[in-house]
């Protein structure tokens, strides 16, 4: 008998205005200040302040950490750490996208767990014992599922890697999730970020851990992206609404199932070109359908259909080709390239040996030697 294991948030709030509720939050708690971690540019452009208006006005103190970079780095989570130390905060509050949470996380566990001061030790399962600081989440972004995910990633700047780390004691206490939190995203990144958790939805849908739960969970994600996506990166209200719910559905059922190799693969080019997720995503993932095709049974089927593909009549070469074209033609719409000029020759057998080692490959539902990872990259040369 398999057993299949589900954490997710504690609480989550969704809609618009929902921040509204953050400083209710806050006092019920009794807690007295927050060290708020959320990326320099957030900050800049004021998505961070609506946030931090909110705990002002409610008198309630905080310290601001924006020591984040777009793919954080083991540097960004240990002067996060003692940050957080020094501020005499008894709470996080996460602003952004994956960086910022991830971030969040990796400060968080360390805080509560000190023995894993070293960031690298807490790749994989890392065997912690206390929960994480306590969190609220509060994603800026309609693609990463951060603020509902037990999985965060951190850059090896010395090692040229990323690595993965998966621990049921990250996820944060509550996520509010609010699409007005998200409307001055660019077009740029609102479309990396929703192919992001297209990828998220469709790895988690056909890997080898995916089950009936986890099964409905990904195909509404991907049913909500392919209706939402376009209209989102046109920055219209309905559409940043439809992404801000698929992002959260598809993180609570990957977090918990695991994903594939277009992560693998995604991972190892933000690690040796800084290229942003999302983008590393979006172009490995129909290259990363098509070799999985052979190993998913019927599902392709039903991602053709939840992608707006009428399949009647077709065999099953037909709408996994389909599914495929689905996906290429939302990526491109949205303006994803499909070539990475970066991808250098010499580079090749690295590239393969990271997205080889990495942890989300062995979930992938087709298993990939290193040749034929090569082969894959190759296809973005």
């Amino acid at each position: 008998m398999t057993v299949n294991r589900f954490v997710l948030n504690g609480t989550s709030y969704h809609g618009h205005g929902a921040i509204d509720v953050i400083p209710e939050i806050v006092k019920a708690k009794g807690f007295k200040k927050a060290f708020v971690a959320s990326d320099p540019d957030l900050v800049k452009f004021g998505v961070t302040a609506k946030v931090t208006d909110l705990l002002e006005k409610n008198g309630i103190d905080y310290t601001l950490y924006s020591d984040i970079k777009p793919n954080p780095t083991i540097e960004n989570v240990k002067n996060g750490v003692e940050a957080y130390k020094a501020s005499g905060a008894d709470f996080m509050i996460t602003i952004g996208g994956g960086s910022s949470m991830d971030t969040g996380k990796g400060i968080g566990i360390i805080v509560n767990n000190p023995e894993f001061a070293d960031v690298r030790s807490l790749e994989g399962v890392a065997p912690t014992k206390n929960r994480t600081v306590f969190t609220i989440a509060v994603p800026t972004t309609g693609g990463t599922g951060a603020e509902s995910t037990i999985n965060y990633v951190i850059t090896d700047v010395e090692r040229k890697r990323k690595f993965v780390c998966v621990d049921p004691n990250d996820i944060p206490d509550v996520a509010v999730v609010d699409p007005d939190m998200m409307s001055s995203m660019p077009k740029g990144l609102t479309a990396s970020t929703g192919m992001d958790a297209l990828t998220h939805a469709i790895e988690g849908y056909t890997t080898g851990a995916a089950w009936e739960l986890s099964d409905c969970l990904n195909l509404e994600a991907i049913k909500l992206i392919g209706k939402n996506l376009r209209k989102a990166v046109a920055n219209d209200p309905d559409g940043r609404e439809g992404m801000a719910l698929a992002q959260y559905v598809t993180a609570m059922a990957y977090s918990n199932v695991g994903l594939g190799i277009a992560h693998s693969m995604a991972h190892t080019l933000g690690a040796v070109y800084d290229t942003p997720h999302g983008v590393a995503c979006a172009m490995m993932l129909p290259i990363v359908m098509e070799f999985n095709a052979p190993n998913t049974g019927e599902k392709f089927k039903a991602i053709a259909e939840a992608l707006g593909v009428d399949t009647t009549g077709m065999d099953q070469e037909a709408y996994r080709a389909a599914a495929v074209a689905a996906v290429r033609q939302l990526s491109a719409d949205v303006g994803i390239p499909a070539k990475l000029d970066k991808l250098a020759e010499e580079d090749l057998p690295f590239l393969c040996e990271s997205a080889a080692a990495d942890a989300c490959a062995p979930g992938n539902p087709r298993p990939a030697s290193l040749a034929e990872f090569e082969m894959m990259f190759r296809k973005l040369m």
